[in-house]
């Protein structure tokens, strides 16, 4: 193995364990400041549980997106660099339209910073 594919692979590395840290934050956020919150609001149950499943699930599908994008940096397949490619640059859009929606703020900027590593560590492949 060559010093782009070790680079390559690290940059992977540390971008997924920035969304996996992100995820873990985010379902820290969830249990401890987002859930109480919302059950003191006066949304009707429906909301407060479609809510609650789409906290969670953004942080869920950043603990899979991380793990796709591992298991493809450190297994010799064809689809290697396009897997980690695309695995880090849905991050990255998905980072750009939150902060449209919703501005600047660690969460938007944690996810980022991974989903650019990540995209970095595919175009050393």
């Amino acid at each position: 193995m060559n010093g782009r594919q070790k680079g390559a692979r690290l940059l992977v590395a540390l971008g997924s364990f920035v969304l996996f840290a992100s995820a873990a934050l985010h379902g820290v956020a969830a249990t401890r400041l987002a859930f109480p919150a919302l059950a003191a609001s006066n949304l009707s149950p429906a909301l407060q549980a479609a809510f609650q499943v789409m906290f969670l699930s953004a942080a869920w599908h950043w603990v899979v997106i991380a793990v796709i994008a591992l298991a493809a940096a450190f297994t010799e397949t064809k689809l290697r660099k396009f897997l980690v490619l695309v695995c880090g640059l849905a991050v990255v859009v998905e980072a750009g339209v939150g902060a449209s929606m919703m501005g600047l703020f660690i969460g938007n900027e944690m996810i980022g910073t991974g989903g650019l590593l990540i995209a970095l560590g595919g175009l050393l492949f």
